[in-house]
């Protein structure tokens, strides 16, 4: 099937070759056509000036003259400046080849009958048309299909840049030493290119954790001391930003296991509607909450509790009220009426601490990146969009059917 894609892409690079060799070969056969054609056509007329001259001769032993007005003009043109001449003519009711000449004060002249020369040629015009369009006829599908192989690996290439693209390091083209030929050698560079991605995302994961892990300790102590200062307005501004620095660990932490793949599900069968009214209330936020009948999903409670927390503080610290939360089925949708995603977040997902544009307020970055790595988890879908009318950003994540997890007692 996708060869049949790929054949009907007149696009493509195959078609291209294609196109080109065929140019080359007709371009070939009508050099060889037009050189063979005048090669012949000259030799005719040499053999045909031969045979009048013979005839001609046999007509002056004869004694058999002429009458000019018998002969074309052109001719007895050459005959009154050189004392005699040839003449091709190609005119109905056949082709004939003319000599002439004076002797003694008497004009002789004769006509030699061009018809088999000329069908003689016409044939072997014919059959080099015949014979070219065949030749073209079998080139171009060996073309076809001897492009098949090199077009076949370009795709693979290009199936595995764009896996790569969509964030799958462990995909790879096959190719091994290097290649023998540009594309292998294209193909080694985009498993290089896997490589050091992979190895660069694996050097960011450790750093980000290992500074969670070394933050943690000290951490503790500033929270411990924080509540040992005595009551004042310093003392809860320092609170305060001992608070956001913990919380900021804790989100690093939970990113670190998110990465190492240390996050085991633990499913059972959760009332969608009452857990996003809960998960909402222990954000300290407002949303209001519709639900389309009693949804009921089996899914990991705390995890799902997690996505929907940070879905909705993301709706209020980056977007404008009202937030509106739509629960149906297995999907709940998180609508907020601010100016909504940023680009880079749309085309590329959203990335660690990277907050968009400078009117989406503040923050890490962290919350919608650790909403995805939870979602992944649990086997849902995560998509962000922008709401065609009004621009709001619209969070929706679509759970899992009951074949993905354990079965709903």
């Amino acid at each position: 099937m996708s060869f049949v894609r790929a054949l009907l892409n007149l696009r493509s690079l195959r078609w291209k070759i294609v196109l080109l060799v065929g140019l080359a070969c007709t371009t070939m056969a009508l050099t060889v056509g037009v050189l063979v054609h005048e090669s012949t056509l000259r030799r005719s007329m040499h053999e045909g000036a031969g045979k009048a001259e013979t005839a001609l001769a046999d007509v002056v032993r004869e004694g058999t003259t002429a009458e000019p007005g018998e002969l074309p003009d052109a001719l007895l043109r050459q005959v009154e400046r050189d004392g005699r001449g040839t003449l091709y003519v190609d005119r109905a009711p056949a082709p004939v080849f003319w000599a002439a000449r004076t002797q003694g004060g008497s004009l002789y002249a004769t006509r030699v009958d061009m018809t088999a020369d000329l069908l003689t040629r016409q044939a072997l015009d014919r059959h080099m048309w015949k014979y070219s369009l065949l030749t073209l006829g079998i080139v171009v599908p060996v073309t076809i299909l001897a492009t098949e192989l090199p077009a076949r690996r370009l795709r693979r290439v290009a199936r595995t840049a764009r896996r790569i693209t969509a964030g799958d390091l462990d995909a790879r083209t096959g190719t091994r030493g290097g290649g023998v030929d540009e594309i292998g050698e294209i193909g080694a560079v985009v498993d290089s290119m896997a490589d050091s991605l992979r190895q660069r995302i694996a050097t960011e994961q450790r750093f980000t954790a290992d500074v969670a892990h070394e933050l943690r300790t000290p951490l503790m102590g500033l929270v411990t001391s924080a509540g040992l200062l005595p009551e004042g307005e310093a003392t809860d501004m320092v609170r305060d930003r001992v608070g956001v620095l913990r919380d900021l660990v804790e989100d690093l932490l939970e990113i670190s296991r998110l990465d190492a793949g240390a996050e085991q599900p633990r499913f059972r069968p959760v009332a969608l509607a009452e857990l996003v009214r809960e998960s909402v209330a222990r954000t300290g936020t407002t949303a209001r909450v519709s639900a389309d009948g009693a949804a009921t999903a089996e899914t990991d409670p705390r995890r799902l509790d997690r996505i929907v927390a940070n879905l909705v503080v993301n709706a209020h610290r980056h977007g404008a009220g009202p937030v509106e939360i739509t629960v149906s089925d297995r999907t709940i949708t998180v609508r907020d009426h601010g100016p909504g995603f940023p680009a880079d977040l749309l085309a590329d997902g959203p990335q660690r601490f990277r907050t968009g544009s400078a009117e989406r307020g503040r923050g890490h970055g962290l919350g919608l990146t650790i909403a995805c790595g939870q979602a992944a988890v649990i086997g849902a879908e995560l998509d962000f969009a922008n709401h065609p009318e009004d621009g709001g950003a619209v969070a929706t994540l679509r759970l899992p059917g009951e074949e993905k997890g354990a079965p709903i007692a």
